[in-house]
C-alpha cells in the first residue's frame, strides 16, 4: 500500500493580510499588536515562534514559512483576533442584558467598579462583582448595557453578570428570575 499523502505541503508557506481603515493605526512590537482607532486604543499579545507578523502601510501581514495544520490554525486564530481588535477600535462592542424579576423586585446598580444586585429573590445579602478594566457597564431601566473596545472583555463581563444570578438545580423554565444576555455582537435581536 502506498503511504498516505498529507493534505498540506509543508514547504509552502501561508501569508494572510488584513487591511484596516486610513483613520486606524497599528504597531507590532515585542509580540504585542497595538491598534488605535476613532473609538480608542486596544492591544493584544500575539506571539508564536513560527509565525511572523508585520504592519505594512494599511495592512497587517501574518506569515508562516511552513504550512502544517498547527501553523494554519495559529495563523487563522491570529487573523480572527486582529479583525476583532480592528472592529473594536472602529465600532466597539455592545452587549445588552435584561433584568427579569417576577417574584421580588431586584435593585441593580453600578458604583465605580462594583456591580451590585440587591433583593435577588428576597436575599438579605447583596450579590456583588468587580467589573474588569476596559469595560463600561450602565443600567438603563430593565437593561444592563456592557460596552468595551475588546470583544473578550465585553463578553466575559456579560457572562460574569449573567452567572451572578444563576442558580444550579432550579429549572430555568419555571424560575425565570435573573439577568440574561439578550443581544451581543453578531447576534443582535430584531
Amino acid at each position: 500500500m502506498p503511504a498516505k499523502k498529507s493534505k498540506y505541503n509543508k514547504n509552502k508557506g501561508i501569508i494572510r493580510g488584513i487591511e484596516f481603515d486610513k483613520g486606524t493605526t497599528a504597531i507590532y512590537e515585542k509580540g504585542i499588536l497595538s491598534v488605535n482607532g476613532k473609538k480608542g486604543h486596544a492591544e493584544k499579545k500575539l506571539l508564536s515562534k513560527n509565525i511572523k507578523i508585520e504592519v505594512k502601510e494599511n495592512k497587517v501581514v501574518i506569515e508562516s514559512k511552513r504550512s502544517t495544520k498547527k501553523d494554519k490554525t495559529i495563523v487563522m486564530t491570529f487573523e480572527a483576533h486582529i479583525k476583532n481588535l480592528l472592529r473594536g477600535v472602529g465600532e466597539g462592542y455592545r452587549y445588552a442584558l435584561k433584568i427579569c424579576s417576577g417574584h421580588f423586585p431586584m435593585n441593580v446598580s453600578v458604583n465605580n467598579d462594583d456591580f451590585t444586585i440587591k433583593n435577588f429573590l428576597g436575599e438579605k445579602i447583596p450579590r456583588k462583582m468587580k467589573i474588569k478594566n476596559g469595560a463600561a457597564v450602565k443600567v438603563e431601566g430593565d437593561q444592563v448595557i456592557v460596552e468595551s473596545l475588546n470583544k473578550e472583555i465585553a463578553g466575559q463581563v456579560s457572562a460574569d453578570i449573567e452567572n451572578l444570578t444563576r442558580r444550579p438545580g432550579y429549572d430555568p423554565r419555571i424560575f425565570q428570575d435573573g439577568i440574561f444576555i439578550i443581544s451581543k455582537p453578531g447576534k443582535e435581536t430584531k
